[in-house]
């Protein structure tokens, strides 16, 4: 938490007042017959109270008490100044505490709620649901700027490593009904749910994988289900093809801007992948492409030369020069290889070649 803006007044005020009192004090000086440079060095040594001495000789009573002014009036304000600073940051350092401490005690009495490992895109989306359903929850997340966010949204924050136990306990783990693990990294995402069921065995762990084998792997260290946004976003997709009246949608820029938005909802995008006559995909088929290379992305469909669609093709199907692959998955995570397979066609991502 910050300081309150009143700290902020006070401390422009007193740099006001200290600025005014030089300027008048220099003037003074100036007036009196001392050149610019002598009146500003007396200001300086005087306000701040060096006292090396003065600078020429003050044998004029007016003179000298006008260099009593000078010192009263500018050691109060650069006081004053000192003074607003300090206060400003020892403000902000125990209101910072104070609401530490006050969340700290709110985390602690949660029963039953849920915890949300990462506040990510997905993670975001997540809290937003629960929120708005008025479900309790605790967010985890080591990065700054992402636990300020969700500060300002109102959500309980953790800020640190969940893979770590004394972050769960922080989090109330004990105490916990849900545990949703929503990280991008497969391999955390893993190990923090190896770590959360030692923490609380009954708590229910519902995990984020991108791959089949995670999956496997996340079910074997204790998540009771694991959800695979690639996987869900493709069967969305595919329901909304094997519609005929969806169809038309793959055909034209609109309708496939219209795809991409549901998509984004949950993390994913299109990716259209043209084939060339020089391709190395010409005229094989979706069997003869490595499988590691489709492992984090889902083909739904192929758009042929012609326009028409083939909707969920099989490992036959096969993909002639002019085709587009249309895939589903995370930005990134088309392997270069298939990039390279399509050479001079490029690849479309939300619309843009890259």
């Amino acid at each position: 938490m910050d300081a309150s803006p009143a700290g902020l007044a006070r401390i422009r005020r007193g740099l006001f007042m200290l600025a005014a009192i030089v300027g008048t004090a220099v003037a003074g000086y100036v007036l009196a017959g001392w050149s610019l440079l002598d009146a500003v060095y007396m200001v300086v040594i005087t306000v701040f109270g060096v006292g090396y001495g003065e600078v020429q000789p003050l044998d004029h009573p007016g003179l000298k008490l006008f260099t009593i002014g000078v010192i009263l009036a500018g050691c109060s304000a650069g006081l004053w100044v000192i003074g607003s600073v300090v206060e400003f940051m020892a403000e902000g350092t125990i209101n910072k505490a104070l609401g530490k401490r006050r969340m700290t005690r709110q985390i602690d009495e949660l029963s039953g709620h849920t915890i949300v490992c990462g506040f990510g895109r997905v993670g975001q989306m997540l809290c937003q649901e629960l929120a708005e359903a008025g479900a309790a929850l605790v967010v985890i997340d080591a990065d700054p700027t992402r636990l300020a966010q969700a500060e300002i949204l109102g959500h309980p924050v953790v800020a640190g490593d969940a893979a770590e136990e004394r972050v769960l306990r922080a989090a109330n783990i004990a105490t916990a009904a849900v545990l949703a693990i929503v990280l991008p990294d497969e391999a955390a995402n893993v190990f923090i749910t190896l770590s959360a069921r030692e923490l609380n065995e009954s708590v229910e762990i519902i995990a984020r994988g991108e791959r089949p084998e995670t999956e496997r792997k996340l079910l074997r260290a204790g998540a009771n289900r694991v959800v695979l946004p690639t996987a869900a976003g493709a069967s969305r997709i595919a329901r909304m093809i094997t519609n005929p009246s969806a169809e038309s949608l793959l055909r034209d820029d609109a309708g496939m801007a219209q795809l991409d938005e549901q998509l984004r909802q949950i993390g994913l995008q299109f990716v259209e992948l043209p084939i060339t006559a020089d391709s190395s995909l010409a005229n094989t088929t979706i069997d003869d492409i490595d499988p590691r290379d489709l492992a984090a992305v889902v083909i739904v469909a192929i758009r042929t030369a012609g326009g028409e669609i083939c909707r969920n093709p099989h490992g036959t199907t096969r993909l002639a020069p002019g085709d587009t692959i249309i895939l589903v998955g995370r930005r990134g995570d088309l392997p270069k290889s298939l990039h390279k397979a399509a050479k001079a066609g490029g690849m479309t991502y939300r619309g843009s070649k890259i």
